[in-house]
């Protein structure tokens, strides 16, 4: 059981679990390996990813030198003063003199979705070799196994470099590596400017402020042959087969009372390492895949058929022919999953994904791989409840809730407290880090943006517990917030004061659209709450008097859903931002069936900004894909996918943002749901915006708010039937075109309608 949410796992994962463990794949595996025929050399555009929430690697599949680039979440420099950035640990090499790619055949470099599993191969005299990698979250370390067909063939070192230059020491089959962090190091790096790779700095000086401590471990198992120790490396012989453990700590810990400090990693980490040690290759991957598949084979998406021709492409060719032609509907479904695939690998038990995700090979990375709050975090996590992830939520609300007492401090430092009274409430600034720091401007309405994610995790949950416990008292905070600082205008509305639209415009003006979205959406949500709970009634109807005062969205001169207060948007306005759109997607303020005039309105702003904005952002075309998809325009979404595939996605399906960011891959998934099935506006909406390059498929296991989860099958474009679950015991509203159909169910009850929405 999670933390806040009960995983449901059905017979049919349970059985795919097993059947994999078993070394075969679950039937709905097919199209859901990324395969190459080159070794990997660039980390950003063609490296692999794993992980396992807390720690992973970008994989190389590299000859005579295999590169395994390794991180940690928490590895950063910086505190509360100060904000640093996010750490490259190291890099864990495996040498094998003799083994370049010219002597080779066969070569073979792959990503398998369907089990979280990478593997490399190929042929060298006549011996067939093969290399597995994992990213293990039972046993918390990351696995690589080298065997080959034939005894003794494996002759090499293993080598385990640190990013900081931390020394490497040997003792028997392990390598160690134990550094620190100083704020000193932070500074360097904020001086050296945002982005650029930079030489590692220097080991710290005796005297300098330690933020982080931090280690990194190796262990080599040997089948046959022999294991020595040369220098710094691990030497081997002779070996049938190789497996190499590698596991990675520091001292951070989730809590402001400690100041983020914790002990030292060596302990946890010697004892993770040495309970997987114990343990053969095949028991750590069968427990791997059995845990790995209790998430990802919650869904199942068929999109449509991909010819054969194509689907025998590599993936880099596969996608250099899709930018010219099109039509592979396998690989859209592809790009989806690996959207979920990329959730689970860096957002389970520790902190959240952030700009990277968790993987990052310098010291300096662009943003400093941080936490943005105008769009990026966010859109980090739109898949979460829809696509079947919830527990994937969790990190996210974890952090939040320890950064709050460095929020509120710099919230009440920023904004002084109305006529004397104690300052109340909490907001950000547009970025920050792991200790609560933030830095660049302020988003006065992204405590609401925040507060917005602890109220879709109860929506899509009916975690009655999680709201009153955790998400409840957040969202109150931050309304108190508002209570104390929203402007009254002369004819007695409320605006947001010294506002802007992210990340154009003007600047601090009063009543932007974006904001009042935000704040709108912040009342709605914690109004419902309070009501659900049966609590804070006096507060509940004082929040409802201001959100009727709210100054609204408003239709401008030329049709346009404005940008701002006053009707100044120019219709030649390219900008990749949409913010003001925030009420048509995420949001739920603006809705074609609720509020049409809003929603043409919303379309004719969208239109005019373009296919996706001035700078083709990766998360861009994700969030216009989204708000066509709310819209409930399939053939303009679907350009969407097209234009991310096209301009944005790297060769290893990760985005270009540039430089590499991965909001746009979640954000996609989240849309692709989007098309597929709606729920915000208090029905269950079936194939809103299908569009026509995907006719006929299916998909299994989305969920919808009100604790339901479906599975959707059609044909030739119109439903073929879906299967309603419900975890909640609620009634549905089900709406397909002009059919509808009420549904209640019981907790853990299911049903069957056709494609008329008739009861079968």
């Amino acid at each position: 059981m999670g933390r806040y949410t009960k995983i449901h796992l059905t017979g049919a994962i349970i059985a795919a679990a097993l059947m994999a463990s078993a070394g075969a794949s679950p039937a709905f595996a097919a199209d859901l390996t990324l395969r190459y025929d080159r070794p990997a050399q660039d980390w950003e555009s063609q490296a692999l990813p794993i992980g396992n929430g807390r720690i992973g690697a970008m994989l190389f599949g590299s000859l005579p030198q295999d590169r395994v680039q390794f991180n940690e979440i928490s590895l950063w420099t910086g505190n509360e003063d100060v904000m640093g950035a996010y750490q490259a640990f190291g890099n864990l090499y495996i040498n094998l003199p003799g083994h370049d790619l010219a002597s080779v055949t066969e070569y073979s470099r792959e990503l398998d979705l369907s089990r979280g599993i990478a593997a490399m191969g190929y042929r060298k005299d006549g011996v067939t070799y093969r290399r597995e990698y994992l990213a293990s979250h039972p046993a918390q370390v990351l696995v690589v196994h080298l065997s080959a067909d034939k005894p003794g063939a494996y002759t090499g070192e293993i080598e385990l470099a640190d990013m900081h230059n931390a020394p490497t020491t040997v003792e028997g089959n392990r390598m160690t590596s134990s550094g620190v962090l100083t704020l000193e190091m932070a500074r360097q790096a904020a001086r050296r400017g945002r982005g650029g790779q930079a030489a590692p700095p220097p080991l710290p000086a005796a005297g300098g402020t330690d933020t982080m401590h931090y280690e990194s471990q190796a262990i080599v198992l040997n089948d046959g042959g022999s294991l020595s120790v040369s220098g710094d490396k691990i030497a081997f012989r002779g070996c049938d087969a190789l497996t190499i453990l590698l596991g990675a700590g520091t001292s951070y810990v989730m809590d402001y009372e400690k100041k983020f400090q914790g002990e030292h990693p060596h302990k946890r980490l010697t004892a993770q390492m040495n309970a997987a040690s114990t343990m053969s290759f095949q028991q750590l991957r069968d427990e791997h895949i059995k845990d790995y598949l209790s998430l990802f084979a919650r869904v199942e998406l068929d999109l449509g058929a991909t010819s054969s021709q194509r689907r025998a492409l590599t993936t880099d060719q596969r996608m250099k022919v899709y930018a010219e032609k099109g039509d592979d509907p396998g690989l859209e479904a592809m790009l989806f999953q690996f959207g979920r695939y990329l959730l689970m690998s860096c957002s389970r038990d520790r902190l959240p994904a952030n700009l990277q995700g968790l993987w990052n090979d310098r010291n300096n990375p662009p943003w400093n791989a941080d936490y943005h709050t105008n769009i990026n975090i966010q859109m980090n996590y739109w898949p979460a409840e829809p696509a079947n992830l919830s527990e994937c939520h969790v990190p996210l609300f974890d952090l939040v809730r320890a950064l709050m007492v460095p929020f509120q401090k710099a919230t009440a430092a920023q904004f002084p407290a109305p006529d004397g009274k104690p300052m109340r409430g909490w907001t950000v600034r547009t970025s920050h880090n792991i200790f609560g720091n933030m830095s660049y401007v302020w988003n006065m309405g992204g405590n609401a943006w925040y507060a917005q994610h602890f109220w879709e995790h109860y929506a899509f949950t009916l975690d009655r517990k999680f709201l009153s416990d955790v998400a409840y008292p957040v969202m109150k905070e931050a309304c108190e917030f508002w209570q104390d600082h929203l402007k009254v205008l002369e004819d007695g509305r409320l605006a947001i004061p010294n506002g802007w639209s992210p990340e154009h415009g003007p600047r601090d003006v009063d009543g932007v659209t974006y904001d009042q979205m935000m704040v709108w959406d912040l009342f709605t949500n914690t109004i419902e709450a309070a009501d659900i709970l049966g609590t804070d009634g006096e507060f509940r109807d004082t929040v409802a008097a201001m959100r009727q005062k709210l100054v609204g969205p408003k239709i401008g001169c030329w049709g346009q859903l404005q940008e701002w207060m006053e009707d100044i948007d120019d219709p030649n306005d390219r900008h990749r931002h949409t913010s003001h759109l925030f009420g048509v997607f995420p949001g739920r303020q603006i809705s074609v069936t609720q509020t049409p005039e809003l929603a043409k309105a919303a379309r004719v702003s969208l239109e005019a900004r373009g296919s996706s904005g001035d700078s083709r952002r990766q998360w861009a075309w994700a969030w216009r894909c989204a708000l066509w998809a709310r819209l409930r325009q399939g053939e303009r979404a679907h350009e969407m996918v097209r234009g991310l595939f096209t301009y944005n996605t790297l060769t290893n399906l990760l985005g270009n943002h540039p430089p590499m960011q991965m909001d746009g891959n979640w954000g996609i998934t989240a849309a692709i749901c989007e098309t597929l099935m709606q729920s915000h506006t208090g029905q269950i909406d079936l194939l809103p915006a299908l569009p026509s390059a995907w006719p006929s498929g299916s998909v299994k296991g989305l969920c919808a708010r009100g604790g339901f989860e479906l599975d959707i099958r059609w044909k030739n474009g119109k439903l073929a039937g879906v299967t309603v679950r419900s975890t909640g015991g609620q009634t549905c509203r089900l709406r397909c075109a002009d059919k509808v159909a009420g549904v209640t169910l019981s907790a853990g009850e299911s049903c069957l309608l056709d494609g008329a929405l008739n009861r079968l």
